[in-house]
């Protein structure tokens, strides 16, 4: 019977997918999970929109908001867990060492590279672990996100667009001692706009009214798990709103600027581990449990002629907020928030 559980997991948008099917499998077991990144600085990026110019210096705020939602997931579905984020150029080598170093007795992958996303291959480093250790690896199926309902999608956008400000953020936070001071405000003072008003306006709908609510009434599976996240909701609002605040007392002189990047980690913090909830624990569990019916019906609610999504001026607003927030990054810093934000959901 296997105990210990080591699972690597890259920056794909198919990591989630991978925690969500290994710590089920470790609660099945009753064994413990460890999360594993390893970062190869010299490698390329899988995607060519994956790490822009000017972003590696932010490769730590990303592990760290990978690892942070894969533990998120695997303590709410009750299952003990640690990670750790390790770099070098042989990936391979490092989680067989990982694995025989923590005492695991096996390693779940995902198959991971283009070519496994589309399901043509194993990628190399799955492979190479495969064939190269002596621990058992089992490499879990690539699922179809083709066949993921267009509100999932919708949902995973919005959680896109906004870790791309928050990145933004930190990444700003790390090189505004060398930057104009005015012109930092006023870009941070863009930033808290944003993450007071669209998660508000938008995400927390898209999850809250919709989502949770028909969840709610297919399965009690997820109902204590529906419960926190609603808590956090309100607490997000409160949280986001002191951002804004703290950043009023920093253009005063009243904060530093490290009680300010405090706060904005502590608040990125707060929302990968929302993030690594929904993703991890509740969408799995809607797609499970929701029939097509039932998806329609939130789409159908999501999209109805007095909700703010049927509002194209408002909508417009908040792309353009966050095309300002955008080339303002690529003025001061040659970089850019690393997404795109998300448009009106397909009707």
């Amino acid at each position: 019977m296997y105990r210990h559980l080591l699972v690597p997991l890259d920056e794909s948008d198919r990591a989630i997918e991978t925690v969500n099917k290994a710590v089920n499998l470790a609660r099945t077991l009753g064994a413990r999970v460890s999360f594993l990144h390893v970062h190869d600085a010299d490698a390329s990026p899988a995607k060519a929109d994956a790490m822009p110019n000017g972003y590696a210096g932010t490769h730590r705020e990303r592990a760290h908001a990978l690892m942070t939602k894969a533990e998120a997931a695997a303590r709410a579905l009750g299952v003990p867990c640690d990670s750790v984020v390790l770099e070098g150029q042989t990936p391979h080598e490092i989680i067989l060492d990982t694995a025989r170093k923590g005492g695991c007795d096996l390693i779940f992958m995902a198959p991971h590279g283009r070519k496994a996303a589309r399901g043509d291959a194993l990628g190399s480093q799955t492979m190479q672990v495969l064939t190269s250790g002596e621990t058992p690896v089992l490499v879990s199926s690539a699922q179809d996100m083709g066949h993921a309902h267009p509100m999932i999608e919708l949902i995973l956008g919005e959680h896109r667009a906004l870790a791309a400000v928050l990145h933004a953020w930190l990444y700003l936070l790390n090189q505004a001692a060398s930057q104009d001071r005015a012109v930092v405000v006023e870009l941070m003072r863009s930033m808290a706009q944003y993450i007071i008003k669209y998660p508000l306006a938008l995400h927390r709908p898209s999850e809250h009214d919709y989502l949770f609510f028909v969840l709610r009434g297919r399965t009690a599976v997820v109902h204590a798990e529906l419960d926190e996240l609603e808590r956090q909701h309100e607490r997000e609002r409160a949280m986001a709103e002191s951002l804004g605040d703290e950043v009023e007392h920093y253009a005063l002189g009243h904060a530093t600027l490290e009680q300010l990047r405090d706060a904005v980690g502590t608040y990125a913090h707060f929302m990968w581990e929302h993030m690594g909830r929904v993703e991890g624990v509740v969408l799995p569990a809607a797609q499970r449990y929701l029939s097509e019916a039932d998806w329609n019906e939130i789409q159908a609610s999501a999209t109805r002629p007095d909700s703010f999504r049927a509002n194209g001026e408002a909508q417009a607003a908040y792309r353009q907020l966050f095309s300002r927030i955008s080339d303002a990054c690529i003025d001061m810093n040659g970089t850019t928030p690393h997404t795109a934000m998300p448009g009106a959901m397909r009707r």
